[in-house]
This record gives C-alpha cells, structure tokens and sequence, in this order.
C-alpha cells in the first residue's frame, strides 16, 4: 500500500544539520486497554493489580481444547472509540492469527485482525500553537488480545510470566504518518486519550500500561520521499515519548550525514541515559504468517446496531471545545485546556453559570489548575468547590474585593474551606470603595512624593508607581481602578 503525504512542510519544525535541514516523519499505533469486566475471549476479570496469576482462566492459558468466545461489549467499545474518531466503521471485520513466539503468550500466537479491522480510516484534530489547526489521519482501529507479562526482577537466574493480562482486549489505534515533530506527537496522545476517556472506552491511565504507544520516526529532507523508519516499543509517557523522538531523530540524522544507512529495527527508549537502543530488526507483516482464526467467525452487525451506538454518544471534546467558546465567550486556547480533562470543564461550567466566562476560566486555569498541580492533585480532589470559587468570581465582579485580596481569599478557602463571603466580612477583607477614604490616602502618597509627581506628570505611564503605593499603603483594600481615577484628577492627567 502507498503512503500519500497530506501535509505541507512546516519550516518551524525542521530540525538543523550539518547538510541543512531535516523533516522528522512520525507515526504512532496506540494500544488502549478496553475498559470491560471481562476480557476479549474469556470471563476472566480485568481488574488491574491483582495477585500474579489471579485472573487467568483455561482459555487465557491456553489449555488444550479451550475456544474463544467473543465478548460482545469490547465490540460494542471499539465501534464507539471509531465512531469518537469520526471513522468508517466496517460492518464486517476477521480476527486473525498473528503467530510469533514470546514466553508470556501462551497460544504461540495473538488473535488479532489484519486484513479486514473494525475501524477503518478517521482522524484527529488537534491545534498547535505554531501551526494552528491540524488534522491527523487515524489508518485503522482493530481488537486484539494483549499478551501477559515477564517479570525479570525477582530471581536471580529464572523469569516468571504473570498472565493477568493475558487477553485483555486492546484497540490497537494505527495513525497515518502525519505527525511532524515531538510536539505534535504530544498533543496527538494526549488528545487521543482525551477522547478516550470521554468515550468512556479506555481509562488512558499509561502508568499502569492501559495505555502504551509503538512510535514509528523516520527522517528526510522537507518534502522528499519518506525514509526508513524505526519502531521505538512500548511508551508509556507522553514525556517521554517527545524526548525518545528528539533523541531517535537527532541519532538518524547523524547516521545519515555521517554516510551511513538507517536499519528498519525496532528499538527501546531509556529515560535514564535519554538514549534509544536496538532491540531486534523489525518484523514485517508476513513474518507473523496472518491467517483468519478458524475458532471465531466473522464478526458482522447492523447498520441499527452503529446508529444505536452513534445516538447515545456522549458531547466529544471537539464539540465541547467549540460550544465553550460559543456560549462562555473564552478564547480558543483556553476552552482547549479545560476540554483536555472531562471533570475539569465541567468544573468550569459551574463556576461559569451565571457568571462572566472570561473571569471564570482565568480563575479555573490560572489559580485552581496551578495550585492543583503545586499540590499534585486531580482536579477530583480539589479542597475547593466549584460554588466556593464561583463565589470569589461574584465577589470581584461586585466589587467587595480586589484581585490581589481575592488571591488571600482564594488561598484561606483553599486551606480552611468556608464560605468566601463570609470570611470577606469576618475578616474585614472587603474593598474599601468609600472615595474620601482614597482620597486621603492618595493625598499622602502625593504629599510624601513630590520629585515623582513631576515626572508623573511629564511621562504619564508613571501613574503606575503611584497606585502600586496607594494599594501598598492601603493593604490592598481599596479599588484600584477608583484610585487611579482618583490619582489622574490630582495630578492633571487626562
């Protein structure tokens, strides 16, 4: 099959060399763990972190004379992952066999789908600083089982296989390769998961391996033919996945300027030493002698039964993004950050009703996310309720409070919860707007100050110094912009 190249060189991502500059190709296939109870082909439960060897039944061993039995509800969870993927969704798929060798694959071979997936092509959106809105074509979403583990750490001489995971459904998510720099391929796992865990289909929780990602880089010069790539196995870190296609770059490039020639090879990341290493040569798809599983029949269903699933689809980060922008009046780039966490927009939309959007969202993403991740917590384990910041909002949008006094607010709530108004009157928190009182206090400012009312006057951007005083003297408590009305009528300037 040829590879059509769709995207227009991006000066901004070029990476330098000694012979110019150099184009980094990237494509991505994306394991996601399905969430379900049981796994692909067996009863056998799903839950991660059991006993070694806890939930393994006959069929994920691989005893003799153990079928395959399809599980209806993984099927059901890769046609909504395709239909959240704006995909073709193909009425009829074969489950293959994809036989290789591993000592924790019990049946000497992986049921997979080859040929005839039951996703077809899709895409993905994301929006780059640098370049904008760009789309990233998704090849094909297929079911497969995941293999168990070896574990190399706990004998001296022996390896031991835990078969927990040992056919758990996986969706293997195939990108085209449109990604053009480490960055992208940041965003585009990131948004993936984003969708996934809006589809409720994948928790996308890569630390515990539900979500993990084969990364394939080549190099070549801005639009000439693709290169050879090289297959970097099983990340696990959106981090580490930016640095390992840095450093995967950088290490062809040198090859090649240097003379030499990249070996197609599937290679590993180490976030140790930054490095990638060589694992093995990289298997083409006839090494694994697919052949349709003759256990398991096609896999067919209705035109009803993709418009049932379609209809109950919940409102996918796309149609939030733009519907935030609509409705709240926030700008692109921050309905783009709260979209990234379901809980963390709806958190948004409760401050927000009601209330001024723009504000909201400042306060949402500046002061709760920053703090949330000063503290390294989940948006879900917030101290602060959303009635309890929309409050705050209503306080400087009244005008009891100024922004530097809603930041001590916001911190007490934080630390000692209760209800932000009255703390603001219990504390004698509240903004002084009484303008004789300014006026007094600006009075002095100006009396103490002579040299700088001069040069106040003759460069009025000064005015600043000014009311950094007069909040300093008044602790913050008075109304920044009545003193500074207040401070243009004394000193003459319009």
């Amino acid at each position: 099959m040829s590879i059509v190249d769709t995207r227009t060189p991006n000066p901004k991502s070029f990476i330098p060399g000694a012979t110019g500059d150099w184009e980094v190709i990237i494509g991505m296939e994306v394991h996601a763990q399905v969430l379900s109870e049981s796994k692909l082909f067996s009863g056998s439960p799903t839950e991660f972190g059991c006993p070694p060897n806890a939930n393994v039944s006959f069929v994920d061993a691989a005893m003799p004379g153990m079928l395959p039995v399809i599980n209806a509800e993984c099927v059901r969870q890769a046609v909504r992952t395709g239909l959240g993927l704006k995909a073709r969704i193909n009425k009829r798929s074969i489950f293959d066999r994809k036989n290789y060798f591993y000592p924790d694959l019990p049946q000497g071979y992986q049921i997979s789908q080859y040929l005839d997936p039951i996703v077809g092509e899709g895409v993905v959106k994301l929006d780059m600083a640098d370049n904008g809105e760009i789309e990233i074509g998704i090849e094909r979403l297929h079911l497969e089982q995941d293999a168990g583990k070896s574990i190399h750490d706990q004998h001296p001489n022996m390896s031991f296989v835990d078969l927990n995971r040992s056919g758990v459904a996986l969706m293997e998510i195939v990108s085209k390769p449109d990604l053009r720099s480490s960055e992208e391929a940041k965003a585009f796992i990131s948004k993936l998961r984003t969708i996934l865990r809006y589809l409720g289909t994948c928790d996308g929780n890569m630390e515990e391996g539900s979500m993990r990602a084969d990364v394939n880089v080549s190099v070549r010069k801005p639009g000439g033919a693709f290169g050879t790539r090289c297959e970097i196995k099983n990340m696990n870190s959106i981090r580490f996945i930016g640095q390992a296609i840095e450093y995967e770059a950088r290490r062809q490039i040198d090859i090649i300027e240097d003379g030499g020639t990249i070996d197609q090879e599937t290679r590993l990341y180490d976030p140790k030493t930054g490095e990638t290493r060589s694992m093995r040569s990289k298997e083409e798809a006839h090494d694994y002698r697919y052949f349709p599983d003759p256990d398991l029949l096609p896999l067919e269903f209705s035109d009803a039964f993709v418009a049932e699933l379609a209809g109950n689809l919940p409102e996918l980060p796309d149609e939030k993004h733009d519907r935030l922008v609509r409705d709240y009046g926030i700008t692109p780039y921050d309905a783009s950050v709260l979209i990234l966490e379901q809980a963390r927009a709806d958190f948004f939309e409760q401050v927000a009703k009601g209330r001024d959007g723009k504000q909201s969202a400042n306060w949402v993403i500046n002061e709760l996310l920053g703090r949330l991740g000063k503290d390294d917590k989940d948006i879900e384990d917030t101290p602060m309720s959303a009635a309890q910041l929309g409050t705050i909002v209503d306080l400087i949008g009244k005008g009891d409070i100024s922004g530097k006094i809603a930041k001590d607010l916001f911190e007490i709530v934080w630390t000692e919860g209760g209800d932000p108004a009255e703390i603001v009157e219990t504390r004698a928190m509240k903004q002084v707007t009484d303008t004789g009182a300014i006026e007094r206090v600006v009075d002095e400012i100006i009396a103490a100050n002579p040299d700088k009312v001069e040069q106040a006057r003759a460069k009025p951007t000064l005015l600043g110094w000014f009311v950094g005083q007069v909040m300093k003297a008044s602790g913050g408590k008075v109304n920044p912009q009545a003193v500074n009305e207040i401070l243009k009528a004394k000193l003459g300037i319009e």
